[in-house]
This record gives structure tokens, sequence and C-alpha cells, in this order.
């Protein structure tokens, strides 16, 4: 096992936390939620019920298959030091791995694998996008499919390491309330009002986020001092005190 980075040896775990914002699973499962909610719909089935026992399965599956892919990268990560030393980003370490255990069949293999991955959340996510605009925006759904592909189409050939270094700083505004709306979800029945306990937090979660976001992307020293200097802000978690507190208070709020 190599030697890990030296922002990975300071704080593994919160390191580790904020670069998992790229994977944008929790935005994925908000966006893809309706997709999977309509797909149940589209087999016949209407009973609320049911549609929530189905969703809850392709859940578990999923959480099943992506906690294997994680699994597996981990143990790739820990050992492609020396095949991948240099690599900009995770896909060029997942590559010259795959070049150097199977050759060129294997990386073959691998592209169409991820083709394939891509095509699935490309088109999930088109379709998402499309539908919800469709009923905010004067456009057809088939107008915003073809707007967002070719969107996305032009985007994608900036290169994955400059597009995460885009996506850091905004991932990091919007993924602290997309979190917490998550992990709230699950406690729902434990206070009065939903939106009195969620919408302050989520609030705060933001503005915090969007905090570390102007840090990521150079502006910190035009912030005040106060707001840089956070508990755990050095590691681009300035929102969670603040969450946790806000969470309290609401709570208490709401039992009165």
């Amino acid at each position: 096992i190599g030697e890990a980075e030296p922002a990975y040896a300071i704080a593994p775990f919160s390191q580790g936390f904020i670069n998992g914002y790229l994977t944008m699973d929790t935005l994925g499962a908000l966006v893809f939620g309706i997709v999977i909610v309509n797909a149940i719909r589209s087999r016949g089935v209407e009973s609320p019920r049911l549609i929530t026992r189905y969703a809850i399965i392709a859940g578990l599956i999923a959480g099943v298959g992506l906690a294997l892919v994680y699994v597996s990268l981990f143990r790739l990560g820990s050992g492609s030091h020396a095949v991948a030393a240099g690599a900009s980003n995770g896909a060029a370490v997942l590559h010259a791995y795959v070049q150097h255990t199977f050759g060129s069949l294997g990386s073959g293999f691998l592209a169409v694998l991820i083709s394939l991955a891509c095509l699935v959340t490309a088109v999930g996510l088109t379709c998402a996008c499309a539908e919800y605009f469709a009923k905010v925006l004067p456009l057809s759904y088939r107008t915003l499919v073809i707007i967002l592909a070719v969107f996305s189409l032009l985007v994608s050939n900036l290169g994955l390491t400059r597009l995460i270094q885009f996506s850091i700083p905004v991932l990091t505004a919007i993924y602290p309330p997309c979190i917490v709306l998550v992990a709230l979800s699950f406690c729902k029945g434990l206070w009065q009002s939903q939106g009195r306990v969620v919408a302050p937090v989520m609030l705060v979660s933001f503005v915090f986020g969007l905090i570390d976001a102007l840090k990521g992307a150079g502006f910190g020293e035009y912030l005040p001092g106060a707001l840089t200097s956070m508990p755990l802000s050095d590691q681009g978690l300035a929102w969670l005190v603040p969450s946790v507190i806000t969470l309290a208070g609401a709570v208490v709020i709401d039992r009165v």
C-alpha cells in the first residue's frame, strides 16, 4: 500500500467525505426518484404502499451494488500507487490499473462498461430534468431533451479533470442541504411539522456550504475571518456544526 497524499493523511475521513460529493450519488437519488416511481407506475402499480415497497427494494439493490463497486475501488486504490503514479483523476487510475492487470483487452472491456454505465445515468438525468423543466418552462419535453443532450455533449469535451475543478465548488454548496434532506427524511415522524424543522436546517446548511464553496474556489480571502475559522472549516465541513445547532433549536421550537 502506497503512502496517502498529504490531504488524506491529515484528515482522511473528511477528505474522503468531501471528495465523495463527486460521485453525486445523493443528487442522483433525488433526481432519479421520480424516474423510478414513473417506471413502477408504468407497470400498472398505483397503490402508494406498493410503489413505496418496490422503490425501497430497488434502492436496496442499487445500494448493495454500489457498496460492492466502492469496496472494489478501495482495494484498487490501495494497490495502484506504483501502477498509476501521477494520475490526475480516478478515471486515469482505473484505466492504468486495468491496463496493467488485463492489458488492452481489459481496457477495451472497461471502456464498454463505463460507456454503458454513463449512458444509463445520462438517459435518466436527461429524462428527469426534462420532465421537471417541462412543467416550469414554456418548452416541450422533446425540446428540453435535445437542449440538455447538446449542452451535456459540449460540456463533456472539457475533460474530466477540468470538470472536477468546476464541479467541486458547486457540489460543496448544494450537497449539504441534500444530505440534510435525506437524513431528516428518516426522522420525519419525530416532529410535528416537517417544514418547521427541515427547511431552516437545509437553509443553514446551504449558507455555510456556500461559504465552504467560496473558500474552495479561491475566494476565502474575501470572507470575514469568523467565517473561515469556524469548527471543521479547514476540512470543508463548516456547515455541520451550525446545521446540528439549528436542528436542535428547530426541534425545540417544534415541540413548543
